[in-house]
């Protein structure tokens, strides 16, 4: 019979163990699994920067994290306002560009309408001038035919 694959576990980086499995001589490949480590071994790495400030906890009575809450507080007011400000400002240009957008509504509106007019007084002149003028080969047909019987 076949002897099932034997799998060992080896500690990796950042809590993740790395499965390897022994295949047998059927010709399985071997295949390398990520598997967490074990219960709350798992989690993201934490760069080292952030891990000394961990290690080293602040007295919260200390001047040191009295001025680094100061500062953050101050830094968290500045920003508050800049959003704020940044809110207005959006607000204030939407109002200026319906205002514009009405104002352009109603001049097309207006040119519109200048235009319709415009047409209809065309149209009424070029009919005119279409029932005054008679063509030009009547005219000569006619006046061909009674120089013809003088």
């Amino acid at each position: 019979m076949s002897k099932a694959p034997q799998q060992n576990s080896t500690p990796g980086v950042n809590g993740i163990s790395v499965i390897h499995t022994q295949a047998h001589a059927s010709g399985l490949q071997q295949v390398p699994q990520l598997v967490p480590a074990g219960p709350g071994g798992g989690g993201k790495a934490v760069p080292p920067s952030k891990q000394s400030k961990k290690n080293s906890p602040m007295d919260r009575n200390s001047d040191e994290y009295r001025q680094r809450r100061e500062r953050n507080n101050m830094a968290v007011k500045k920003s508050r306002l800049k959003s704020k400000q940044k809110a207005q400002d959006t607000l204030q240009r939407v109002n200026q560009l319906k205002e514009e957008n009405e104002r352009l509504e109603a001049k097309i509106k207006l040119l519109t309408k200048e235009l319709s007019v415009l047409k209809d007084l065309f149209l009424e002149h070029a009919h005119n001038l279409a029932d005054n003028v008679q063509p030009s080969n009547t005219e000569n047909t006619t006046a061909s035919s009674e120089n013809a019987g003088q």
